[in-house]
């Protein structure tokens, strides 16, 4: 690493998946703000270990620039990983600097970390699919959700519920149902050719959503580690379904929660508790995995609004969408959302 000298700037590496990814990345995290730091874009394949050298992508007055660079003071994860083996042994080279270890997480693990970190109560009940019986735990919850321990964005999420006649109706994104499943046919066999061999899935506790205009909506919140190192809730936000649909991450309308709550959907006393609880909650969870999983930079959380206006954690993601937020016309905070995790970037450095 560089010797340190006076006016040293920080060094910092943004790792993505793709060379493409690289000058999205620096437009995206770097060009629009004047940071007191060098910022260089790389994918894990342009690092070379035995040189301790990294091919990366900058951005200079004179415009995008190819160079090899060396390893960085802190390093922002941008992949889309399941393990953390790559940055372990960046870790190993620049010490505890890499945040955003793992990014796709298990849904199954999450959930586990978080029932026995006193985050129970903010939980459906969640089964593993392949170890319970699904007609009995339909049974007692009337509304389950079938989803994939890995993935994103509702991919392959179903819905499955036990209606009064005895029926059971199977739905993928949209409500009307995609199998209707009669009194004495199993659920069992249809849901086998439902769900994909070799991947595994968790049977999630439906909760009936709060409406926005007779649309599911849900509640988003952006939790990322300031300048200090310390974790902050940077937005929330509240993504409408289309009509008929139960995927909010296809959605219609996404407004900012923290003027739509107390302004519109609730009376100003319940819309700023709820958005305090929001924030809390988020924090605790950021926290509890950041300790578990290692370390983290930025995550968000998923909640739906049950009975009684209680919280409900729906979905955890390592890796949080951005892009949703640019439609948000009254979000007046954008540009953090961005700068962040490089402000994190930089407090890491000078430890």
């Amino acid at each position: 690493m560089e010797e340190r000298k006076m006016g040293y700037l920080p060094l910092i590496g943004i790792m993505v998946s793709t060379n493409r990814g690289r000058i999205y990345a620096l437009k995206r995290y770097q060009q629009p703000y004047n940071l007191d730091m060098r910022v260089f874009a790389f994918t894990p394949k342009d690092i070379n270990w035995k040189s301790r050298r990294i091919n990366g992508v900058s951005w200079t007055r004179g415009g995008w620039k190819k160079r090899s660079f060396p390893f960085p003071d802190a390093v922002y994860n941008r992949c889309y990983n399941k393990t953390n083996t790559i940055n372990n042994s960046i870790e190993k080279a620049i010490g505890k600097k890499c945040f955003n270890m793992i990014t796709c997480f298990n849904k199954w693990i999450i959930y586990n970390m978080l029932k026995n970190s006193q985050m129970e109560e903010y939980l459906p009940n969640t089964f593993l699919y392949h170890e319970v019986n699904v007609a009995n735990v339909l049974e007692q919850y009337k509304l389950m959700y079938l989803k994939p321990v890995y993935g994103s964005q509702g991919i392959n999420v179903n819905r499955i519920e036990l209606v009064e006649n005895g029926e059971i109706l199977i739905s993928s994104h949209s409500l009307p149902p995609r199998y209707i499943i009669r009194e004495n046919e199993g659920i069992q066999e249809k849901l086998s050719e439902v769900v994909k061999q070799k991947s595994r899935y968790i049977l999630q506790e439906g909760i009936s959503p709060k409406q926005i205009e007779h649309s599911d909506y849900d509640l988003r919140v952006l939790v990322q580690k300031n300048m200090n190192g310390e974790w902050e809730a940077t937005t929330i936000s509240n993504r409408v379904a289309y009509d008929n649909y139960f995927n909010t991450s296809i959605y219609k309308a996404i407004y900012n929660a923290e003027i739509y709550l107390p302004e519109i959907l609730f009376n100003k006393e319940e819309g700023e508790r709820i958005l305090q609880e929001l924030k809390e909650v988020s924090v605790k969870v950021a926290s509890i995995l950041d300790y578990q999983i290692g370390l983290l930079g930025e995550l968000s959380v998923d909640f739906m609004l049950g009975e009684n206006n209680k919280l409900k954690i729906i979905e955890v993601n390592g890796r949080p969408q951005k892009n949703i937020y640019d439609d948000i016309e009254d979000l007046k905070n954008k540009d953090i959302i961005y700068k962040r995790p490089l402000e994190y970037a930089w407090y890491l450095s000078r430890l």
